[in-house]
Parts: C-alpha cells; sequence; structure tokens
C-alpha cells in the first residue's frame, strides 16, 4: 500500500505543508496513520478526500461547510465528482465570457461609467429581453421591475459584473450539493446567500419587507420554467426541484 509524507502529498496536491497541517487539526483531513515519530502518512482513501476538499474550495466553500458535506451519511463520491464536473464547466464557461469582454470591463472601471437601460439584458436578443422584461412585469407588476431595473442601473458596468458573477458562483455551488437534503444546515447557508444575491438584482436589499412570498414564488418558478435553471445550457428538474423545496423551507423559517 502507497504512503505519502505531508511534503510529498503537498508537492503532488499543489497546496501547502501548513496548510495540512491546517486540515488535521480541525479534523477536515486527518492522515491515515502515525508513525512511531510521529510523522503522518496519507492512503489513497486520503488523497481522494483532498480532492473533494480543493474541488468544494475551488467553489468558495468554507472550510466548515466542506467537513459537513463530506462527512454526511448520504455522500456519495461519484455523484459529487459529477457535480463537480458540471459547476466547474460552468465556471470555465463563465470565464471565457469574462475574458471576452475584459478590455471593455477595464475601460468602464477607469472611466466609472453607469449601465445603461439595455445593458441589463446583455448577451439577450432584443426580443428576448423584451420577452424577459414583460414577464417579469406579470409576476411582480410594473413599480417592482421599475425599482430593480433603477437599482441596477445605479451600479457601474464593473459592479454589475461582479454581480452577476456571484450570482453563478452561488448558483454553481448549489447544484453541487443537488444530492443534499435541501432543508439541510450547509444547504441553507447556502441558500441564505441566493436569497442576498436575488435581493440585490430586486433593488430591495435594504428593505425592512423579507418578501416572504416573492422568494418562495421563484422557487416555484424554477420548477415551472425549465429557463431559470438549464446547467450547460441544459435544462435540470432535479435541480430545479431541490432549489424550490430548499428556497421554500428558507422562507417558511427564516424570512417569518
Amino acid at each position: 500500500m502507497i504512503r505519502y509524507s505531508v511534503k510529498k502529498l503537498a508537492k503532488l496536491a499543489g497546496v501547502s505543508v501548513r496548510t495540512l497541517h491546517l486540515y488535521d487539526e480541525i479534523g477536515l483531513l486527518k492522515p491515515a496513520i502515525r508513525t512511531e515519530a510521529k510523522y503522518r502518512m496519507y492512503g489513497e482513501n486520503e488523497l481522494l478526500r483532498l480532492q473533494q476538499i480543493l474541488f468544494y474550495k475551488e467553489l468558495d466553500f468554507p472550510l466548515q461547510e466542506i467537513g459537513q458535506i463530506l462527512d454526511a451519511p448520504g455522500f456519495d463520491l461519484l455523484t459529487a465528482l459529477g457535480n463537480h464536473k458540471k459547476a466547474l464547466e460552468a465556471k470555465q464557461s463563465r470565464i471565457e465570457t469574462l475574458l471576452l469582454t475584459i478590455d471593455k470591463t477595464m475601460f468602464n472601471l477607469k472611466e466609472g461609467i453607469m449601465l445603461k437601460h439595455e445593458e441589463l439584458y446583455e448577451g439577450l436578443s432584443q426580443e428576448t429581453a423584451d420577452a424577459y422584461r414583460k414577464e417579469a412585469i406579470g409576476a411582480y407588476g410594473t413599480e417592482a421591475v421599475e425599482i430593480a431595473e433603477k437599482s441596477l442601473r445605479s451600479l457601474t458596468k464593473t459592479d454589475f459584473e461582479a454581480l452577476k458573477r456571484e450570482s453563478l458562483e452561488i448558483s454553481s455551488g448549489l447544484a453541487s450539493m443537488t444530492g443534499n437534503d435541501p432543508t439541510s444546515e450547509v444547504v441553507q447557508r447556502q441558500i441564505a446567500r441566493h436569497y442576498e444575491v436575488i435581493r440585490k438584482f430586486w433593488g430591495t436589499s435594504g428593505s425592512t419587507d423579507p418578501q416572504a412570498e416573492a422568494y418562495k414564488g421563484l422557487g416555484d418558478l424554477y420548477v415551472n420554467d425549465e429557463r431559470f435553471t438549464q446547467i450547460d445550457g441544459q435544462p435540470n428538474p432535479i435541480f430545479a426541484l431541490f432549489m424550490q423545496k430548499a428556497m421554500a423551507y428558507f422562507a417558511e423559517t427564516k424570512l417569518v
């Protein structure tokens, strides 16, 4: 059986020895054995667990949450790897999109230019943008849509891109947790982040109204309209149902 020292594992995984010591201290990654000289030695199981830790770190999960996910009774390595692949492919697509617009973004950062109305729907055809806006007005009313648009237009283009990037990162993280209980603490912490970002898009993050019904209704929309929970351009009804249950539980327990 192959064993790896701390130094060898650190080099293999591209992390520091200090990081592995920290993971041991907090119980996130314990060595397989300790030699009589107290040296840490790691085996294949530890390598696989470290891989999962690094994948979740790439999706910006806190170490405490990573430990809870990996130690959950229903955790399945094969399912997790499949979810990681989808999340990382989505992240790669976002990075490629950002690279294509980097010159424009840098210019906007220097000049501090504010968003124009049509840039809220950048990347969509005029017909699609008009249809989305009409649907939103039908669901939430003209006033709510105008408040959201006014709030977003107050951002610089750079800040708006950052908000969209944050939203996509949170969604990718939630997609990787589809196999978890939607009412679990670890999922609900991520849903809380999702709720805060949605409120920013709605322009109501400073409102005293928690908008419990509106947020719960958004979860229902995810199930009824496959456009909102697509992964890599493909409908994902399992993810949509997961989001609906998680958002409803959050609204009913945290927003009352």
